[in-house]
């Protein structure tokens, strides 16, 4: 009966690793693929190239802070993809029994956002880490922080943070306060849900969200947090005027 039993086991992890193998060498090829149709250099220049570009230094630190806060807490410490965040993900997804959380990187997304689709397909996610690790071997962490923060879709048909910073406020990146900087940096997380245009609510809940990342990791106080949240009603009326 043992015997029989280990050789079950054997079997099944032959076949787990089969067909884990082909999912890699799909997704290795679907990198490939892309990378041969638009090299990482061409890519880079392309997005750059867009006037409505902004650069990291013309960025609030608020805003970069937030974001950290929220996608990605360990971004200045992996190589690309976080094992960590993919381990913590899936244990949740599990407890859950449901897809809540997906463990992705700020430079994962951004190889969602610039070379693959979004549907949520294994070979997909094993195509975006393959091209997470090539960003990561050519270029520096806050070059890949300022290329992700422009890349990113912020709702009602802004496809960059000064789209949406004008759009939104009025206002130039730069010029973005505490609240507003911390309202926008959620929205990419489900822009048809979370820009204030559509549903302001929902978009102060995100915010909240993201405001409470910010004081687990360090970045704001529970008093500043507060003082953030307090300027709600203004920004209310503004958005349901």
């Amino acid at each position: 009966m043992k015997k029989l039993l280990f050789k079950l086991i054997i079997i099944f992890l032959l076949i787990v690793l089969a067909i884990g193998s082909i999912f890699i060498g799909t997704g290795y090829s679907m990198y490939k693929t892309a990378l041969k149709e638009t090299s990482l250099e061409e890519k880079i220049a392309e997005i750059k190239g867009n006037d409505n570009y902004s650069k990291l230094d013309e960025i609030p630190k608020i805003y970069k802070d937030a974001l950290i806060a929220v996608e990605d807490h360990r971004f200045y410490e992996h190589k690309g993809v976080d094992l960590i965040s993919i381990l913590r993900a899936t244990i949740r997804n599990i407890r859950s029994k449901e897809l809540v959380e997906g463990g992705s990187t700020i430079t994962q997304q951004l190889a969602k956002n610039t070379y693959f689709t979004q549907n949520k397909e294994i070979t997909r996610k094993i195509a975006e880490g393959f091209m997470a690790r090539k960003f990561e071997k050519n270029m520096k962490k806050d070059e890949i922080l300022e290329l992700y923060i422009n890349t990113c879709y912020y709702g009602d048909g802004y496809y960059s943070l000064k789209e949406a910073s004008e759009g939104y406020f009025q206002k130039l990146p730069s010029q973005l306060n505490d609240y507003e900087a911390t309202m926008i940096v959620g929205v990419p997380n489900a822009p048809s849900v979370y820009a204030p245009t559509v549903n302001f609510e929902l978009a102060s809940q995100r915010q909240k969200i993201v405001l409470t990342k910010m004081v687990e990791y360090g970045y704001l106080t529970e008093d500043e947090k507060n003082e953030i949240l307090s300027q709600k009603n203004n920004y209310q009326v503004y958005f349901n005027k």
